[in-house]
């Protein structure tokens, strides 16, 4: 990689001859692979060069997060004595950057601390494999669950040891706190959800006093208390109009828009599709649904397919990476769920259309309400989303007011 970057013999030399070569080496071709600018690969190695002196990985021991911002400092110090730079902030930040991404591709970087309380580890992972083995639920619902329990057990683990020291009381005040730091009511309630399971599974194990999970109170939540809340289908259609430009993020973000809108399918199901789930001669899609464990197969409609393709053509960078949405500037990854809610959110606010959320989701309630007016039974309305059951369809039927307005106007006279 070097002979690539470096046409002066003499730089090409200094890199080629300098500490840990083979080891920048591969870490340069690495960032390529990503499809990294030149002039950032030429900054990266330059810093690496720097990186590799005075950080010594000759003894082949993990890095500790300490090592490397002592050794920046170190760096930033020189820097500011031979009069280099005016401050050695920026110095100083751009060795750690570097110098962390490196030795975690080396795999030399010691251990982060565990955001888990040691004391609970066995019991989380414990119940972890309880929600995944037995319950069968998916990986994003194990992870948010857990996402509550690991951030209760933080608080509570500076006064209690064990589970068996938790009382519903130090529950109560979590709750409490979490509402006084402005969490909303469902908020709250999904919360005490996932402590309430938690301690089911703790009761089962013995790792408490039966009872604290029935005890728990969180609050009331009605069933189907709130509408679905997406946009007009009107909306949905001016939402995708409105992204009709060349430019490389329109043409992805209308194929983000299409897939989300006339499928109905949830954010990570569209992050995680990959080129080889697009059958082009069978004009066929298939969705991985990870709530159902179970693949799904859709026709693919002609305008979502030329969404897609020109996509594929215009739109997608090139690189090595096999999912079909990933970001335009390099270093190319996989879009986020922060950067799936942007794309929906940063097109719906200019256009004025008023949603309780702007995220991917608001796409599907409108899939799902559009289907309803539409006519399709509520069993059609749940095969085309994915539902495992008309019980979590049946909400949509709220939505259908015409409906509705037909059935109070029907006329009973001759029946009574």
């Amino acid at each position: 990689m070097f002979d690539t970057l470096f046409t002066y013999p003499n730089v090409l030399a200094r890199h080629e001859a300098g500490p840990a070569a083979e080891e920048r080496n591969r870490y340069l071709v690495h960032r390529a692979s990503e499809g990294i600018a030149r002039t950032t690969l030429l900054r990266i190695a330059a810093e690496l060069s720097v990186v590799a002196r005075w950080i010594d990985l000759a003894h082949g021991k993990p890095v500790t997060l300490q090592d490397i911002d002592a050794a920046a400092r170190r760096w930033a110090d020189y820097q500011q004595r031979r009069c280099r730079a005016d401050s050695g902030r920026w110095s100083r930040q751009l060795f750690i950057g570097v110098a962390t991404a490196w030795l975690r591709f080396l795999g030399q970087l010691a251990d982060l601390p565990n955001d888990e309380p040691d004391a609970f580890a066995d019991n989380i992972k414990d119940f972890a494999a309880y929600l995944l083995d037995e319950r069968g639920l998916s990986l994003t619902t194990v992870h948010n669950r857990l996402w509550h329990i690991k951030n209760f057990l933080q608080t509570v683990c500076r006064s209690c040891d064990s589970i068996a020291q938790i009382a519903i009381r130090d529950i109560d005040a979590f709750l409490s706190l979490k509402g006084k730091e402005g969490w909303c009511r469902v908020s709250i309630a999904t919360s005490a959800k996932a402590i309430c399971s938690f301690f089911r599974h703790a009761e089962m194990r013995g790792w408490c006093h039966l009872g604290i999970a029935a005890a728990i109170d969180a609050p009331r939540l009605f069933k189907h208390e709130g509408l679905p809340s997406g946009p007009a289908w009107n909306d949905v259609q001016r939402l995708i109009a409105s992204v009709g430009g060349t430019d490389p993020h329109d043409v992805r973000d209308r194929a983000i828009l299409m897939l989300l809108a006339v499928y109905g399918l949830r954010s990570g199901e569209v992050r995680k599709l990959r080129i080889d789930d697009l059958d082009w001669t069978n004009e066929v899609i298939t969705i991985e649904r990870p709530k159902q464990r179970r693949i799904q197969y859709y026709p693919f409609v002609t305008s979502v397919g030329d969404a897609v393709l020109q996509y594929l053509q215009h739109g997608r960078p090139h690189c090595a990476r096999r999912e079909l949405f990933v970001t335009i500037r390099a270093p190319i990854r996989p879009l986020s769920a922060g950067a799936m809610y942007h794309v929906v959110s940063s097109r719906l606010e200019p256009l004025g259309i008023q949603v309780p959320h702007h995220g991917p989701h608001c796409l599907r309630h409108a899939c799902a309400s559009h289907l309803v007016s539409a006519g399709l039974s509520l069993k059609e309305v749940g095969d085309h989303l994915g539902h495992r059951s008309a019980y979590a369809t049946r909400i949509y039927a709220k939505v259908d007011l015409a409906g509705l307005r037909e059935v109070a106007d029907f006329d009973l006279r001759g029946l009574t």
